[in-house]
C-alpha cells in the first residue's frame, strides 16, 4: 500500500493511493497514519478495505508528511561509502547518529525555508524507514518485522550550522522545513529489497545526486537493531538512513541553495518530492 496524509498544514487527513493512482480518503476508517495503525495488524486491516468505496481526493490537494505524530526523527550520517569519500571523511566504525527535530517535518512538496543569514543550505536525498512495531534490543534477524514501510526524505542541511558552529550536527539539521517526508509511506511488502533502490536529486533541473542504496554502509536491518540498543523504537519513529554522493558541499566549487531554486528528488518505488526554496 501507498499511505499518505492530505489537506492543509496541521489538519491533514489519512489517505491512500489506489491501484489507478487516485488518492482516496481514509478519514472515515482511521484517524491518522500514525501509532498502532502502523503495526502489521493495523496495516492488514487497511489492506482489507475496498478502495473503490473510499471518497476520491482532488488531485490538487496538498500532501502532508506521510506519517503523523512522529515521536523521533533519527538520522544516520556518512552512511554511503561514496558520499563519505566525496566529503573527505572516513567510513565510520559504527553508525553516526544525530537528530532532526520533529518541528522540521513538512510535506513532500512544501516550501523549504532557508534560514536567515544562511549561506550554506544543502540537500540530501535519503531513504526513510518508518517503525511499525516498537522494541528494544532488537535482533538484526528480526529487525525488518519492526518496519512499517519506507518513504523519501530530503535531509536538508545547513553546513555552517552543522560543521562550523561548534557542538553537534543537530543545529544544522533541524531547522523548520528541513525534513520533507513523503509523498507516501510505502509498506514494506511492496519493497522487495531496500538495499537495491535507485535514488536521485536535481536542483533547477540539474542532476546532482544519482545513487543507489546498494552503497549504504550499514543496511536498514542493521540500523534498526543498532539504534534499539540505545533507545526504545516506537511506532511512527522515522529513521533517515544517509545520502549518496552529489551533495552541494561535495561539488568543486561548492554549491548551495538560494531562494527561488527548486529541488526535485525521488527514490525508486517510493515516489517523488519537489520543494521551492524561499527566504525564512
Amino acid at each position: 500500500m501507498k499511505l499518505l496524509r492530505h489537506g492543509p498544514k496541521g489538519q491533514e487527513k489519512p489517505g491512500l493511493v489506489d491501484a489507478n493512482g487516485v488518492v482516496r480518503d481514509l478519514s472515515g476508517q482511521i484517524d491518522d497514519i500514525a501509532g498502532d495503525m502502523l503495526s502489521d495488524s493495523g496495516l492488514a486491516r487497511l489492506a482489507q478495505i475496498d478502495t473503490a468505496s473510499l471518497p476520491e481526493v482532488s488531485a490538487d490537494t496538498r500532501l502532508g508528511p506521510c506519517v503523523g505524530r512522529v515521536g523521533k526523527f533519527i538520522c544516520i550520517g556518512l552512511n554511503y561509502s561514496d558520499h563519505a569519500a566525496e566529503t573527505g571523511a572516513e567510513v565510520p566504525a559504527e553508525p553516526v547518529v544525530f537528530n532532526k527535530w520533529t518541528s522540521a517535518i513538512c510535506g513532500p512538496n512544501d516550501d523549504v525555508e532557508i534560514p536567515r543569514g544562511s549561506e550554506k543550505t544543502d540537500w540530501e536525498v535519503e531513504l526513510g524507514v518508518v517503525i511499525g512495531k516498537g522494541g528494544r534490543y532488537i535482533d538484526e534477524a528480526d529487525a525488518m518485522s519492526h518496519v512499517a514501510g519506507f518513504c523519501v526524505v530530503n535531509d536538508v542541511s545547513e553546513r555552517e550550522y552543522q560543521l562550523e558552529r561548534s557542538g553537534t550536527w543537530d543545529k544544522g539539521k533541524g531547522c523548520d522545513t528541513f525534513g520533507p517526508l513523503g509523498p507516501w509511506l510505502v509498506t514494506r511488502d511492496e519493497i522487495s529489497d531496500p538495499q537495491n533502490l535507485d535514488m536521485w536529486l536535481e536542483v533547477d533541473g540539474k542532476r546532482y545526486q544519482d545513487g543507489s542504496t546498494q552503497t549504504m554502509v550499514y543496511g536498514v536491518a542493521h540500523l534498526v537493531a543498532y539504534l534499539s540498543r540505545f533507545m526504545s523504537l516506537q511506532p511512527g519513529d522515522v529513521i533517515s538512513t544517509g545520502t549518496p554522493p552529489g551533495v552541494g558541499m561535495g561539488q568543486n566549487p561548492k554549491v548551495f541553495l538560494k531562494p527561488g531554486q527548486t529541488m526535485r528528488l525521488g527514490i525508486e518505488g517510493l515516489g517523488e518530492q519537489q520543494q521551492r526554496c524561499v527566504e525564512s
